[in-house]
């Protein structure tokens, strides 16, 4: 076909769609039951904006559309492969998945408190780390009182767990 044929507006780039947080091959997708209510209120979110969606012209639609339904595709994988672990689950006598733990940082005083959480659950301010982080890594399966060094670009850190919830 000659170029000549070809409207030049229905030329457009595949839109780019972030991927999710990034679950290494071989992981489970475990999610605590407060994670699997964020990912069915995401999908409720994003079904109800694209059904609602207008846009001003039927190219910036399709494209709107096009990436939703992305977003839709890749959260439906994600609800569909997910373990949900709960917190009644969680043994108190060491570090698993879902446990709330208060750790002594490089001998600071004052003690932080994390959660080990999902890869789509997982945000820091909110002391939310994945369980496939390399601190959540270490941690997993030790008491109270155990220290770990973590190992960062300048040197380690040595981390000492003083309480699990």
């Amino acid at each position: 076909m000659s170029r000549a044929f070809v409207n030049e507006d229905d030329q457009r780039e595949t839109p780019f769609v972030p991927p999710r947080a990034d679950l290494p091959v071989g992981f489970p997708n475990y999610v605590t039951p407060a994670g699997m209510e964020a990912l069915l209120k995401e999908k409720e979110m994003l079904l109800t904006e694209r059904d609602a969606h207008s846009a001003a012209d039927a190219h910036d639609k399709q494209t709107e559309v096009s990436i939703l339904n992305s977003r839709l595709q890749m959260l439906e994988n994600r609800i569909s492969s997910a373990q949900v672990i709960g917190r009644e689950e969680v043994k108190r006598d060491k570090v698993h998945f879902g446990s709330i733990v208060k750790l002594e940082i490089g001998g600071e005083k004052k003690l932080q408190e994390f959660q080990i959480v999902g890869v789509d659950e997982a945000d820091l301010k909110k002391g939310k780390i994945a369980f496939t982080s390399p601190i959540a890594r270490l941690l997993m399966n030790k008491t109270i009182g155990e220290s770990v060094n973590l190992k960062l670009g300048k040197g380690e850190r040595m981390i000492k767990i003083m309480d699990i919830e």
